[in-house]
């Protein structure tokens, strides 16, 4: 047989393996039959009128359902359907745009009326939605929408071009199709025809504007095109679908008999939206998850294939979204292979669109176990990895990280209790645990009994999918401390966090990332700090107007809205899909590693910037002092590769009202007036942004504190002292409002009014030899710092490089003694402290030792102890509760009061 016949055959059956194992899955799944069949099936009115009898929630919802759908029912239908927004005179077939707006529309006069097209891709818009009771029937005019003007006092009316309104258009459009699947619901429940017919008039009239206007064509030729669905400028954004799917699940008997000779057309409709969702979009981000979801719920509620000449039905989308992938849309296991990390089980996104994500794939696992029978937790184990990992996002005050386009916030616990339900479903006790723990942690209320439940949200869903969850009252709560680890790394999105613990109001914690996967920013090795119960260095956010706007493309989504070093002025790459990561190189204790939070934590990244073609590294720390405090220590190296340094800009900023830059004796530097930190000199626009600029030249150590003045005036500072270098000029300024916590409630001040406090270290030429060395320390009025002095002795090695010592002087008489070389087998001393490591420190409390830490290095040497070793190690030694205890990362020795310990590895402390 020859070489090409043997590749046929293969082929075929490769093929033919491929054929069975599609039909394979499809045996698996058992969709029910007839209607409804999407949030529920013929067993649920059963169900849901003893639901309603039972339970006092459920009685409620419902009364609140039928009160707030009678008031446009007993109208008669056709006064809801009349305020919809649609082409009711032109019949428009064709819609056009520009880019992210709206244009005009026309084409072909279709049989019946039209679909009207949103305004604009951004919800922004200076003019005020009316309300369905304020809108004229069967509006379209050639002048566009007669709206009120939100920014002009008395709030005039005028009319508006339709491209100046934003989402007001699908935004009616979306509250009309709200209400009739409620009516839709309410016939199904009660057999009442007014809700029928109010439903039908209504779902028809849209449907059929649907079937007959085609997909709207990009003027510009542009990416929008890629982008644009049927009611939305974004096929994620297709809200009506989610109304338009129950409601037609719930009133397909009606319409099957009343509406026989439309059903064509309405199969017509939602297939020509799932087509278009295929089609375009984006696969490998959240939008895929959102694309997916709007996919498998037409799926869900068309007949099968068989039913249908072009046989795509039912099965046909859902296997679209099982197995199948195409230019614009993967398979569920396959964009579950690119996104998440199997390790960590974290999502290449910022962490307020990896929220979106694990929102949406358990939702999935909702939808597979109550539809399909199928536990997708089984095909995608990740799932579960993920929602458990979930909680690493999380800074002391349980709310998540700020990088990238995202706003800090709580975790949803919809997850948790999606992960409780799909174990009960399935028999999974010890998932069960798992999850329940979690969501009573992070949901008090779920161990309430249904009956206890308020404030159950007056929604079809309240029935079926968000019905309240039944869970074991015997399994207690988690401990927050029991979901994260002192350090995590996730390097598919390269983020990095260390911490102290999880107490909100006296815990520590850094989370450092770079620029890898989606919705990132351009911000080098950014970080932030927490501390007394803030996040008081914070990433600045996505500004006013989200990632479309003029403000987010010139400042917050480049370096100097963050804190890091910009290089020369021109720092930058491309944002929203990046891919600039940081290598870590270093990390104690091991990331990810359950062990107890240690006295000392380091981690050292490493970051080549693009644009400049610069190398940047950066050491940073927690030291613990006592229960209720501690201070961070980060040391910023950077430099050109090929060298021709102009300058490097250390950005840093904090939460409050006030800022006290002075030398670090408290005397004053003089600060004056500047226009230097600009455009002007070929720099990106983000310095623009900057105001109330003031500098000085030196080089002598520096102090900064920055202040909230709290309301019950325990007034929080974050102390910063910064080591001197010559040619080293410092800047206080003021630059755009921290967006990012402006969402946060109950904040000591108004974020959104307060210009955020900056601090710029300037260093000409280059800044490897000549770094940015700082401490900074959280404390309040009541709760004072501990640290007296800072200072930067001299380090002395016989090989050059950069090598930075640091001594903190606590006011309880504790000395800190801190090298850290840029080369760890470079021999380095300062006093009477010796090491070859990345990063060490001596602590030495009123003459006795407490404290070693040996940070990737090979020595550690003082007048009482020695720590070495055969190979990089990480060591901790502490006198802790009377007695010296150790962690090493590999095989070490110790040298104390004249004895040789010989340690073995291990993450946990434990007696020498």
């Amino acid at each position: 047989m020859n070489r090409i016949m043997k590749k046929t055959i293969l082929l075929i059956c490769l093929l033919i393996t491929g054929v069975l194992y599609a039909q394979e899955n499809f045996l698996s799944i058992k969709l029910s039959q007839g209607h409804p069949r999407y949030l529920t099936d013929n067993k649920g009115k059963a169900e849901t009128q003893k639901l309603i009898k039972e339970e006092p929630w459920a009685q409620e919802v419902f009364e609140k359902l039928k009160q707030r759908t009678d008031r446009y029912a007993d109208r008669g239908p056709e006064w809801l359907t009349s305020r919809l927004q649609m082409y009711w005179k032109t019949h428009a077939t064709e819609v056009y745009i520009k880019g992210e707006y709206y244009d005009h529309a026309g084409g072909e006069k279709a049989p019946a009326p039209t679909v009207m097209y949103t305004g604009a891709r951004s919800h922004a818009t200076n003019y005020v939605r009316p309300k369905l009771e304020d809108l004229k029937p069967y509006q379209e005019d050639a002048r566009g929408m007669y709206l009120a003007n939100g920014t002009l006092e008395g709030r005039p009316y005028e009319w508006v071009n339709i491209s100046k309104t934003g989402n007001i258009i699908q935004s009616i459009n979306v509250e009309i199709l709200g209400i009739a699947r409620d009516a839709a619901f309410l016939w199904w429940m009660t057999g009442e025809k007014k809700y029928a017919d109010l439903a039908a008039s209504v779902f028809d009239t849209y449907m059929t504007g649907i079937y007959y206007r085609n997909l709207p064509k990009d003027l510009n030729y542009g990416h929008q095109q890629t982008l644009v669905g049927m009611s939305s400028f974004e096929v994620i954004h297709e809200d009506a679908v989610n109304a338009l799917v129950p409601l037609y699940d719930f009133l397909y008997d009606y319409l099957k008999t009343d509406k026989a000779d439309k059903m064509d057309i309405y199969a017509g409709a939602f297939k020509k939206w799932a087509d278009n969702i295929i089609d375009n979009g984006v696969p490998h981000n959240n939008w895929n998850l959102m694309q997916a979801r709007y996919i498998m719920s037409i799926g869900m509620i068309l007949e099968p294939d068989a039913s249908y000449p072009d046989k795509k039905g039912g099965e046909y989308y859902i296997d679209y979204v099982l197995n199948r992938s195409s230019i614009r849309q993967w398979s569920l296991k396959q964009l579950a292979d690119y996104g998440y990390d199997t390790e960590t089980g974290i999502w290449a996104e910022c962490q307020g669109y990896s929220q979106v994500v694990i929102g949406d794939y358990t939702d999935m696992v909702t939808i597979f176990d109550r539809n399909l029978g199928m536990d997708l937790t089984g095909e995608i184990p990740v799932i579960k990895k993920a929602v458990a990992a979930d909680p690493q996002y999380l800074f002391p005050d349980c709310m998540t990280m700020g990088f990238g386009d995202t706003h800090p916030g709580k975790l949803n616990p919809a997850i948790f209790a999606r992960m409780v339900t799909n174990a009960q479903k399935h028999g999974k006790k010890d998932q069960e645990r798992q999850f329940t723990a979690m969501l009573k942690l992070f949901d008090p209320d779920a161990s309430k009994s249904a009956a206890e439940k308020k404030n159950v949200k007056v929604a079809v869903t309240s029935f079926f999918s968000d019905k309240p969850l039944v869970i074991d009252d015997k399994i207690p709560a988690g401990d927050i401390n029991d979901y994260v680890t002192p350090t995590f790394y996730a390097p598919n999105a390269s983020w990095l966090v260390q911490r102290n613990g999880m107490d909100k109001r006296h815990s520590l914690m850094i989370a450092q990332n770079a620029s890898e996967g989606n919705h990132m920013h351009a911000n080098g090795i950014s970080m932030e700090l927490y501390g007394k119960g803030y996040r008081l260095a914070p990433d600045g956010g996505i500004g006013l107007t989200l990632y479309s706007g003029l403000d987010y493309l010139e400042y917050y989504s480049q370096f100097p809205a963050h804190n890091t070093v910009c290089v020369d002025g021109i720092s930058s790459y491309p944002v929203m899909k990046s891919n600039h990561a940081f290598k870590l190189l270093n990390c104690y204790p091991e990331t990810g590693v359950k062990v107890d939070y240690q006295p000392v934590s380091y981690s050292e990244v490493f970051f080549r910037e693009p644009e400049s073609q610069a190398d940047q590294n950066r050491m940073m720390s927690i030291v613990t002092t006592g229960e209720k405090n501690g201070y961070y220590v980060d040391i910023f190296r950077s430099r050109k590769v090929e060298g021709g340094d102009k300058m490097h800009d250390y950005f840093y900023h904090n939460m409050g009202q006030t800022m006290n830059l002075t030398a670090a004796d408290g005397s004053s530097l003089f600060l004056q007036p500047t226009e230097e930190l600009a455009f002007a000199g070929a720099h990106i626009y983000a310095y623009s942004y900057l105001f109330d600029k003031k500098s000085a030249e030196t080089s002598k150590d520096i102090k900064t504190t920055f202040t909230i003045q709290m309301p019950d005036e325990d007034n929080i500072s974050m102390n910063m002292w910064m080591k001197g270098a010559p040619e080293r000029k410092v800047f206080s300024a003021l630059s755009p409002m921290t967006e990012g916590l402006s969402r946060i409630p109950d904040m000591p001040y108004a974020i959104k009014e307060q210009p955020t406090l900056t601090f710029v270290a300037r260093q000409q030429g280059e800044a490897w030899n000549r770094p940015f060395v700082a401490v900074y320390e959280p404390s309040s009025v009541k709760e004072p710092g501990c640290i007296s002095s800072v200072t930067f002795p001299e380090v002395e090695s016989g090989v050059a490089g950069s090598h930075v010592g640091i001594c903190i002087q606590q006011k309880e008489g504790r000395v800190d003694r801190i090298i850290s070389s840029d080369d760890a087998g470079h021999l380095c001393k300062s006093g009477e402290m010796t090491v070859q490591a990345a990063y060490a420190l001596w602590g030495n409390k009123q003459g006795d030792d407490c404290i070693f830490f040996l940070g990737g290095g090979t020595l550690l040497k003082t007048p009482h102890v020695e720590i070495s070793s055969l190979t990089v190690t990480d060591v901790m030694l502490v006198y802790k509760e009377g007695v010296w205890k150790y962690a090493a990362s590999t095989p070490c020795k110790v040298r104390m009061n004249g004895k040789e310990y010989n340690l073995l590895p291990g993450h946990d402390l434990r007696k020498l």
